[in-house]
């Protein structure tokens, strides 16, 4: 059953990217960035093994990667802005959102600032919600976005051009993922098992 959801949730994105094109792939990155567990490293592979059929450039998948970010993030900014802490903290786990994540996130931004929210955004799993503490602490928005676009602008290219190299060597591969398919998708379930495990064991202890 898990193996189906996962070839449905592969299939989806494909075919959001195919008929949007680049505005596709903002489209899927926005909504990873509004909480939602939707992950980056599952759409710009697709998107950069597009790339290398000429759909577009590299440079086009990636920009529309960070412009998707960066519109995920306005609503969960805002949100943790006029919400505060205390909605956050009790509202928190609607959005996935344990006060343990919280933590992390005050300790990004407490040790670099501003900065933070650079570096975040080149990180799994803390770039998600990194939105919703920058509006808590009532980041400055220009500082905020513009770094919430450029990190997520260096992440964008790095899982594009994997998706190109993979593109580039599909032949090559094809054999190999044909032998490990099932390997590969047992260890994506065990790693979202103990993912998921784990966060809502965070949002218990909430």
């Amino acid at each position: 059953m898990i193996e189906n959801i996962l070839i449905s949730l592969a299939n989806w994105i494909q075919d959001v990217i195919l008929n949007l094109g680049p505005w596709g792939i903002a489209l899927l990155m926005a909504i990873e960035s509004c909480n939602i567990p939707l992950p980056s490293e599952a759409i710009l592979p697709f998107a950069g093994y597009l790339v290398t059929k000429g759909a577009f450039s590299i440079h086009t998948a990636a920009f529309f990667g960070a412009i998707g970010c960066v519109l995920g993030s306005i609503p969960s900014y805002y949100l943790g802005y006029f919400g505060g802490r205390k909605f956050v903290e009790k509202y928190g786990k609607y959005f996935l959102i344990s006060k343990r994540d919280l933590e992390i996130a005050d300790k990004w931004v407490e040790k670099y600032g501003d900065w933070s929210f650079f570096i975040c955004r080149m990180l799994p799993v803390v770039r998600t919600f990194i939105s919703l503490p920058a509006g808590i602490l009532k980041a400055k928005k220009r500082f905020f976005f513009t770094f919430t676009f450029l990190g997520s602008l260096v992440w964008s290219y790095l899982l594009v051009y994997i998706g190109i190299k993979l593109g580039e060597n599909t032949d090559k591969l094809k054999h190999i993922w044909h032998k490990f398919d099932a390997l590969i998708i047992v260890i994506c379930v065990v790693l979202g098992i103990i993912y998921i495990y784990h966060h809502i064991k965070h949002l218990k202890e909430s």
